[in-house]
């Protein structure tokens, strides 16, 4: 697998990552070692997790694979912080902060992470505060690495600005976003200011939170997350008539190209400009094996723009010049 640099640090990381939002809890320990063995052996490194994930056992389950499974020195685990577990209110607290951060490293069973992200921007913490406990966490060798995930244009801009503009503070090097076909959102604002700044962009739910993969073309299958009490009004959103026609226009891609729909989505956003590593959020080992079936192809320039065209998200003023 490729490896690309993680925005303008020196960190290489491979250009698909492993995400983990069901281990622990929709996926079992057996099956996240069989995942992880597949993506390793696939020269995969980059495994990302969250506090909140399952509660914690996300964190968890992949303390237990390392060392087993892994050598740690071979892995880059990402994880994130920021929002109280239940609430899922956001809490970029020093306090808050510092203390997810040593559970996270306890279930984990390291004494560091490569990558601590804040997962959501607080309103309610000065943001110098927050960034505060970034700087702590390098400082201290208990990351190695720090950025910002589900900031807006201006507040990842701000987050990593206030960290440039003084000698010792922490670089803020990544921004975890949504991005795929059926949320170009982040086109406006968030790419151009990681761009500007010299931040790498991790995607999560690259396939449209599964919906790219065409599985609800003709219904919900029963087994898949839409009929799942964890994830049923995470995918709800994308179960209308727009996304539908974008959906259709992958799979029409896909089939004049003989590939899966899965690799189309998957590769249009791992070859956008500025990103870095689309995060592969598989259930089973069987989807992450589909998924990285993508590493053999890249998309024609006039699929591409067709499936811009079809996608494109609405611009007005002031993003869009003239």
């Amino acid at each position: 697998m490729q490896q690309r640099p993680l925005g303008r640090s020196g960190l290489a990381v491979s250009r698909l990552a492993l995400g983990t939002m069901t281990w622990g809890r929709d996926t079992d320990a057996d099956d996240a070692a069989a995942q992880l063995k597949s993506y390793l052996d696939a020269g995969g490194n980059l495994v990302d997790t969250a506090d909140v994930y399952a509660d914690g056992d996300a964190e968890s389950v992949i303390g237990s694979l390392l060392g087993s499974l892994v050598d740690r020195d071979e892995l880059l685990i990402a994880t994130k912080a920021g929002l109280r577990p239940g609430s899922r209110r956001r809490d970029g607290s020093r306090g808050h902060l510092l203390r997810t951060l040593d559970a996270s490293l306890r279930r984990l069973g390291t004494d560091h992470v490569d990558l601590w992200q804040v997962h959501g921007y607080d309103p309610h913490t000065p943001l110098e505060e927050t960034l505060s406990a970034l700087d702590h966490a390098v400082s201290s060798g208990k990351a190695r690495y720090v950025g910002v995930s589900n900031f807006s244009g201006w507040q990842t801009a701000r987050a990593a600005a206030w960290q440039a503009a003084w000698p010792g503070r922490a670089p803020v090097v990544a921004a975890q976003v949504e991005y795929s076909l059926l949320e170009r959102g982040v086109e406006r604002e968030v790419l151009p200011a990681c761009a500007g700044m010299g931040l790498g962009v991790l995607p999560w739910s690259p396939l449209g939170r599964g919906v790219l993969t065409g599985k609800y073309r003709n219904g919900r299958p029963a087994d898949s997350r839409a009929v799942s009490p964890h994830f049923e009004r995470f995918v709800a959103t994308y179960l209308e008539p727009r996304c539908s026609s974008i959906v259709e226009a992958v799979a029409i891609a896909a089939g004049g190209l003989g590939v899966s729909p899965l690799e189309v989505a998957l590769a249009w956003v791992r070859d956008r400009p500025g990103v870095t590593a689309p995060i592969l959020g598989a259930r089973t080992v069987g989807q992450l094996l589909g998924a990285l079936q993508v590493e053999r192809m890249t998309l024609p320039a006039e699929i591409v723009t067709a499936l811009d065209d079809v996608s494109a998200a609405p611009v007005g003023y002031p993003e869009r010049d003239g």
